[in-house]
Order: C-alpha cells, then structure tokens, then sequence
C-alpha cells in the first residue's frame, strides 16, 4: 500500500497592516513564517510543504528554510482575497505540475504558530480515523456571548436569566485557526476548506493566539519562551 501523498499548505500573503512584514516578522529568534514551515517538516504524515505567497522575501525565506513556494498572482493576494482563493490557485498549480492531486491537503496558518510538535500528525489521525471529509482545529472556549439586535441585547450560549457555573456549561470550542484537513477535491468542488462530515482537533487554549497585533506577537512570544523552559527541565 503507497504512503498517501498529504501536502502542507502555508498561505503568506506581503501586505500586512498591524504588523508590516508581519510573516516574516521575528518571533523567539527566526521569522514567524519558519515556525510553521518547520512544524509541518518535521511531520511523519506530511510528504510535501508549500507556502503560496505574492512576497518575494517571504518566498526566499520560506525556501531558505526547506519549503517549496508557489508564486500567488495579485489578482488573488489583496487585502480582500480569501485563503480559499489561494489555496484553490496553489492546488491547480499542483494538479498541473504532477499530473494528480494529493490525497490530502493540510492548510496551516502560519500567524498560528503555538503547535506542539505532534499536532500536525494527531490532526490527520483524527481525520482518517473518524471517517470526517474535513477537519478545523479548536480551543476550549468558556466565554458567555452576547449580540445586539436593533439595540437589544441577547444572550447567545446561555440563558442570562440561569447563569451556570463554567464548569457547569456544555463543552464548547472556539476555532483556532491552526489546522485544517481536508481533501482537495472537496476544495475544488464546494471552493471552501470545510465541507461534508467535519471532525473537530481539541487544542489547548493558547493555541487560539492569532498573530494579528504587536500584543498578540508578545504574547506568543513568552507563550513559546515558557514552552523552552518547560521542555527544558
């Protein structure tokens, strides 16, 4: 039986407003970019790792650190392009090049880089293990939501009038934005990363840290400070 073909897929675009350069912005000693490229490296599942980037010092970047690069066109790489578009690009590309797709597709967000280092390869368990067609990542959420409508407030998990205890509450899970597994002909048939039975990969909670202002970048950074340590002891 052949080893599946299941490929890694960094999107990076260049333009970036809260953080300029914000993907290769150093973070704990080397561009953040390469802690997600070097994650998805050092997976036994993963046979290939693409970043797909219209930046040219993220492409050298990426390559410096052993990923493949595919070159975003612009037209798909503006502050309103989707990571669907580029992904949907990146596996055209590949279709073209190889002449098949690969059996699964790992989308990586590299602004999420608080993996542990068997994630990767539990999140691609999970999938074939339970039968799903796609997959998102996930962190415990405890929070109580509101909305307003026309100037109403309304809770939306929990009825305010019985407020349970947190402990009391039905597990819930906010998407973190890590990981997501899926096929890529369910991609190109649906243009959306989730799609048929979908599984959920639990993560701890300072997965859900989303690289996206300069607060958020120390906050990863002592998050993987305190990670050294501890796996130093």
């Amino acid at each position: 039986m052949s080893t599946p073909s299941i490929v890694a897929i960094i999107p990076a675009r260049g333009g970036s407003k809260g953080i300029p350069g914000k993907n290769i912005h150093p973070l704990a000693g080397k561009p953040l970019i390469v802690h997600t490229i070097e994650q998805a490296l050092r997976s036994s599942r993963v046979t290939s790792t693409v970043v797909t980037t219209d930046d040219e010092r993220i492409a050298a970047t990426s390559r410096d650190a052993g990923a493949a690069v595919i070159v975003r066109p612009a037209v798909i790489s503006g502050d309103t392009a989707t990571s669907e578009s580029a992904l949907i690009h990146a596996v055209e590309i590949m279709q073209t090049q190889n002449g098949s797709l690969p059996d699964l597709l790992v989308f990586l967000q590299c602004t999420s880089p608080l993996r542990h280092p068997d994630d990767i390869d539990r999140a691609i368990e999970t999938l074939l293990s339970s039968g799903a067609d796609s997959l998102l990542s996930v962190s415990p959420s405890h929070r109580f939501l509101w909305t307003e409508t026309e100037g109403e407030a309304r809770s939306i998990n929990y009825d305010f009038h019985h407020r349970p205890r947190r402990q009391d509450m039905q597990p819930q899970y906010a998407e973190n934005g890590s990981i997501y597994v899926f096929r890529p002909q369910a991609l190109l048939a649906t243009s959306n990363r989730l799609s048929g039975k979908i599984a959920l990969y639990k993560m701890d909670e300072d997965a859900a840290v989303d690289i996206d202002t300069p607060l958020d970048l120390k906050l990863a950074e002592i998050l993987l400070q305190e990670r050294h340590k501890e796996a130093q002891r």
